[in-house]
């Protein structure tokens, strides 16, 4: 019957029928490509951005340790980067740190993670660091290992000036690696947060150079 009705059909209808039916699979055929272009392109989008956070976070990681200066009536003497009075003890020797326990717990050790540079009048040839009993890298100014002062309220402090806490002498550390004897107590603090621009330091080992 189904051939019997076509034969009846004029020859514009079948041409018609044909014309339109290719029509309508070019159109599915043209629907599944696109469905599955845009599927495959999603998680290539989503993979792209991945790394590009990943590397955001890497790049903010791992910042230098500064050693700068600031003045007072008493002279230029050293602080780190955002102000904060940094010293040398008396006791040290031969470029090693003999504060340790509870010393280092009210005197704690100026570390570094990364690299240590120098601004201000600070010399980048006389910085340097050593490897403290726990591992960690202690900077040193001029062979002195340097130090921070628990009592101080923040920078611009020096309340650990001239301590003869834990059996010696504290000082701040003057420019030429001599300590400050002095009275000093306060100070306007050359850096405010940011770390003021920075000389690389050069490598140097630690050692001897105490100058009194």
């Amino acid at each position: 019957m189904r051939n019997s009705m076509v034969k009846r059909m004029s020859a514009p209808a079948r041409l018609a029928a044909g014309v339109g039916g290719a029509v309508g699979v070019a159109m599915l055929v043209a629907a599944c490509s696109s469905g599955s272009s845009s599927s495959a392109a999603a998680p290539a989008s989503s993979a792209a951005a991945a790394p590009a956070s990943s590397a955001g976070g890497a790049s903010a990681s791992g910042g230098a340790t500064v050693i700068t200066t600031a003045s007072s009536s008493a002279g230029t003497f050293l602080t780190d980067g955002s102000g904060r009075a940094v010293y040398l003890w008396v006791k040290d020797a031969g470029g090693t740190s003999a504060c340790t326990g509870a010393c280092a717990g009210a005197w704690p050790p100026v570390t570094a993670a990364g690299p240590v540079t120098a601004s201000g009048s600070a010399k980048a040839g006389d910085l340097g660091t050593i490897t403290r009993s726990d591992g960690t890298k202690q900077v040193t100014y001029d062979g002195h290992p340097l130090y921070y002062f628990e009592g101080d309220s923040g920078p611009g402090t020096a309340s650990g000036q001239g301590s003869d806490s834990f059996g010696a002498k504290w000082w701040l550390v003057a420019t030429s690696g001599s300590e400050v004897t002095a009275s000093v107590t306060s100070f306007t603090a050359s850096g405010s947060g940011a770390a003021p621009a920075a000389t690389p330091a050069a490598s140097k080992a630690s050692g001897g150079g105490y100058g009194y």
